[in-house]
């Protein structure tokens, strides 16, 4: 082997090794994040449906459901969790007229990466984030100017760099989520995004809350009793009650175990129907024919 084959060989080893130390709770961790996956999917797939079969709108840009002050979201089921169930209150945010270095305080003070902006009545008009404020210190520093003919977005950072104020450095329009929304048509808008926090306006597009993707991941993930509950609840709908008399169901950390026996038919419409429930990491089938 040759050294251009050993450094290739060594290289695709490393891929394999984890940067970190293996933790303790890093397996609960691994599910907590799939689970969560899992439910950003679920909302992902049921805004596309959802889409699918809404009237046309001529052509007039599509906005989220989630985000749109013009449109209200759907009418939630019972029992389903809100934005305004989990939001924080109140929220940060900057003046739209706030020098730069005074946004650079506030961002620290505030512990977070970016902030809502709004202008004198409460509107959200936009985001800042530290990577603006880098972005502005880079051009200065660097001296760089865009030539004549050069490309239009680094044109466009220039002329955003060379701003003083918060209105001039933001990102706009701001993504943003109401209050009404379901807290997994927010999950999914965050990670549609790439954003951790997501400002909440209310049907004017006033600022009332923030929430965190932690804060929706916690609301997304439920505990075990809860999945139990949603997996007899599918297996009453789906198996005869003599099918389902001998079942027994288990749930740990999002595994979902099924013990007991049952006809083959019914088991793979039983297995298929857990295996659908979101939040659901594995379905461990342990049930024998009848």
């Amino acid at each position: 082997m040759n050294d251009h084959e050993n450094f290739s060989a060594e290289a695709e080893a490393r891929q394999d090794l984890p940067s970190q130390p293996w933790s303790p709770g890093e397996a609960g961790r691994q599910d907590t994040l799939i689970r969560y996956l899992g439910a950003v999917a679920t909302a992902a797939a049921e805004h596309a449906h959802a889409e699918a079969q809404a009237p046309a709108r001529g052509t007039a840009r599509p906005a989220t459901p989630a985000a749109s002050p013009s449109r209200q979201p759907s009418p939630p089921e019972a029992g389903v969790p809100l934005v305004r169930d989990v939001m924080d209150v109140p929220a940060a945010s900057l003046r739209d007229d706030l020098p730069y270095r005074d946004i650079a305080r506030l961002l620290a003070r505030e512990q977070v990466g970016a902030l809502p902006v709004v202008d004198g009545e409460g509107h959200v008009v936009g985001v800042v984030s530290e990577s603006d404020l880098l972005a502005k210190v880079a051009f200065e520093a660097s001296g760089h100017r865009p030539g004549r003919i050069g490309r239009l977005r680094e044109r466009r950072i220039y002329s955003k760099a060379r701003g003083e104020t918060a209105a001039d450095l933001m990102t706009s329009p701001a993504v943003t989520v109401l209050p009404g929304a379901t807290v997994a048509e927010a999950a999914w808008l965050a990670a549609l995004s790439r954003l951790k926090r997501l400002p909440v306006t209310d049907g004017l597009g006033r600022l009332v809350g923030v929430v965190p993707r932690d804060a929706l991941l916690q609301a997304l993930i439920r505990d075990d009793a809860g999945i139990r509950a949603e997996v007899e609840a599918r297996m009453e709908a789906c198996c005869p009650p003599e099918e389902r008399a001998t079942v027994e169901v288990a749930v740990h950390d999002g595994i979902v175990e099924l013990t007991g026996r049952m006809p083959s038919a019914t088991t793979a419409r039983l297995v298929a129907e857990v295996e659908d429930i979101a939040d659901v990491v594995e379905v461990k089938n342990l049930l024998t024919a009848a």
